[in-house]
C-alpha cells in the first residue's frame, strides 16, 4: 500500500471513529427535543402539586405535615419507578408561631393586619405597647443612633420593589432577616415592617428572621396597613402607639427530612446530577408556588427521563428538601435540609456534575445561565437551539447559584446551572395566605418541565465537565 492509500485509509478510519460520537450529539439534541415537546404537551406537574397541597395543606418545617408529606412522597416515587428512593433524616428546632396580634391603641385605636416572622420570639404574655418610630427606609433605621430607639417600637415602611427576576426582594430580605437584630441594638423592644410583598391586598407575608440573642420580637404587617401607618404620621397629631402580642416558640428538638430518589445512569451511575424543591412551606397558605411547583417541576421532568426506553449516561437525582424555610438557632441559621444534604455528598462532592433547583414559583422559564466558562461552548449551542423555541434566552452572565437549597453543596464546589422564572408576580404570593394552587397556571408549569427535561438530558447524556471549563481563578 502506498503512502496515500495510507492516509486514505486513515481519512476513512478517522471518520468512521468520529461519526458514532456525532451520531450520538444528534441523538441526544433529538431526544431533548422530544422531551421538550412531550412535556409542552402535557407534564403532569400540576397534579403533583394538586396532590401535596390537598392532602396535607401547610407543611412547616418539623410538624406531622411535613413528615406525612414526605412519607407520601417517598410512596409516589417508588409507585412511579424511581430507584434508591429514601429518606434522609436530621435534626431540626421545629417553631411554632402560636397566637399573635399588632393593633394601633390609644387615638385612632384599631387592628393591624400582621403576622409573626419565623423563628422570632414571644413577647411577654400581657404584650408590648410602646410608642412606634416610623421608618420610611431600611437606611433610616441604620442610621438611627445607639439607644435612640429604647423603649419603643421600630417600624420600616419600605416597598419592595417588582421585579421579573426578583431582584426587589434580594435587596428588601436584609429588612426582614436582620430588622429585629438592628432594633434591638438600638434599644427597640419590638420590630414591626412593612410585608416583603408587591402586591396591595391586605395580607401580610411571613418569612424567616434571624434567631439567637440580640433580637427583639418582630412583626410583618401588609401593605395597605403599612400605608395606614405611613397615613397616620402625615396627621401630625402626636406619637402613634402599638401593641404587639405573640406567644411564639421553638418546640422541643424534632426532626425532618429529605426525601430522595434517581434515575440512575446506564454508564456513569456514579456521576450524579441533583435536582429539586423545598417540601416544606409556611403556614399561611398551602405551600403552592412555594414550593410544591419546584418539587413538581423537576419530578414530572426527572418522570418524563424515567419513561424513555434508555437511561441518561448520568444519573439524575431529585431531591425534595426539607426545613428550607424556619431559621435555626446559631450557628446553623437556616437550611437544615440543604446542609444535611451536602454533608451527606462531602466525601464525593467530585462525582456530582451539577446543580440546580425550582423555588421560584411557576411562572414560564425565560432564561438559561450555565456555569462559568460555558458561553459559546457546543454544549451550550446545544441546549440552546432546543430551549429558544419554548421562549428561553440566553443569559451570558454565569450562574451563581442553582437556588436556595444548592448553597451548601456549591460551596463544596459542586457546578450551578438555573433556569431562570418569571418572578414578575411571584412576591404577590410568597409568604402569605394566598399561595395557593389557584395561583398556577398549569400550561406554564409545563413549559417548566419542557426546559428542565430538555436540559438534563443534554446534561446526563454527555461527557460535559463544567469544572474544567471553568476559568482557572
Amino acid at each position: 500500500m502506498n503512502r496515500l492509500s495510507r492516509l486514505v485509509v486513515l481519512a476513512a478510519s478517522a471518520s468512521m471513529l468520529a461519526a458514532p460520537a456525532l451520531a450520538q450529539d444528534a441523538q441526544a439534541i433529538r431526544t431533548a427535543e422530544q422531551l421538550r415537546d412531550r412535556a409542552m404537551a402535557g407534564s403532569g406537574a400540576y397534579s403533583i402539586v394538586e396532590a401535596i397541597t390537598t392532602r396535607f395543606g401547610p407543611r412547616p418545617a418539623g410538624t406531622a405535615s411535613e413528615r406525612a408529606a414526605a412519607e407520601w412522597g417517598v410512596g409516589y416515587l417508588r409507585a412511579e419507578g424511581f430507584d434508591n428512593v429514601r429518606l434522609q433524616d436530621f435534626p431540626l428546632s421545629a417553631w411554632s408561631r402560636g397566637q399573635e396580634s399588632v393593633e394601633i391603641v390609644g387615638r385612632h385605636a384599631q387592628p393591624l393586619a400582621a403576622v409573626g416572622l419565623g423563628g422570632g420570639e414571644a413577647t411577654p404574655p400581657e404584650g408590648i405597647e410602646a410608642e412606634a418610630v416610623v421608618f420610611e427606609t431600611w437606611q433610616g433605621l441604620l442610621d438611627a443612633p445607639a439607644s435612640s430607639l429604647t423603649g419603643k417600637i421600630a417600624v420600616v415602611l419600605q416597598d419592595t420593589i417588582r421585579a421579573q427576576d426578583g431582584r426587589g426582594y434580594g435587596s428588601s430580605s436584609v429588612m426582614r432577616f436582620q430588622g429585629p437584630t438592628e432594633a434591638a441594638a438600638r434599644g427597640a423592644v419590638g420590630y414591626v415592617l412593612r410585608s416583603l410583598g408587591t402586591h396591595d391586598h391586605r395580607f401580610p407575608h411571613t418569612g424567616a428572621t434571624r434567631v439567637g440573642e440580640g433580637t427583639v420580637p418582630a412583626f410583618a404587617i401588609s401593605p395597605p396597613d403599612a400605608d395606614q401607618i405611613r397615613r397616620l404620621v402625615a396627621l401630625n397629631e402626636g406619637p402613634i402607639r402599638l401593641r404587639l402580642k405573640s406567644t411564639a416558640a421553638f418546640q422541643a428538638p424534632g426532626r425532618s427530612q429529605n426525601v430522595i430518589a434517581e434515575v440512575r445512569g446506564r454508564e456513569r451511575p456514579d456521576e450524579i446530577i441533583t435536582i429539586g424543591g423545598h417540601l416544606d412551606s409556611w403556614d399561611q397558605g398551602t405551600g403552592a408556588i412555594d414550593d410544591a411547583a419546584g418539587i413538581a417541576i423537576t419530578t414530572a421532568a426527572l418522570k418524563l427521563i424515567a419513561d424513555l426506553p434508555q437511561a441518561p449516561r448520568r444519573t439524575i437525582r431529585v431531591v425534595w428538601w426539607g426545613a428550607e424555610e424556619v431559621s435555626q438557632p446559631a450557628p446553623a441559621q437556616g437550611l437544615a435540609g440543604a446542609r444535611a444534604y451536602a454533608d451527606s455528598i462531602a466525601n464525593e462532592v467530585a462525582n456530582h456534575v451539577a446543580i440546580s433547583e425550582s423555588d421560584f414559583g411557576a411562572g414560564r422559564i425565560y432564561g438559561l445561565s450555565l456555569p462559568s466558562g460555558q458561553a459559546d461552548s457546543d454544549f451550550q449551542k446545544a441546549a440552546m437551539r432546543v430551549l429558544t423555541p419554548i421562549g428561553v434566552l440566553w443569559n451570558p452572565a454565569p450562574a451563581r447559584g442553582g437556588g436556595p437549597d444548592t448553597g451548601p453543596s456549591v460551596a463544596l464546589g459542586v457546578p450551578a446551572f438555573q433556569l431562570a422564572q418569571d418572578g414578575t408576580d411571584y412576591f404577590d404570593v410568597h409568604h402569605t395566605a394566598d399561595d395557593v394552587i389557584d395561583r398556577i397556571d398549569p400550561k406554564a408549569m409545563d413549559q417548566n418541565v419542557a426546559a428542565w427535561a430538555a436540559l438534563l438530558w443534554l446534561i446526563a447524556d454527555s461527557d460535559v465537565d463544567f469544572r474544567a471549563a471553568a476559568p482557572t481563578p
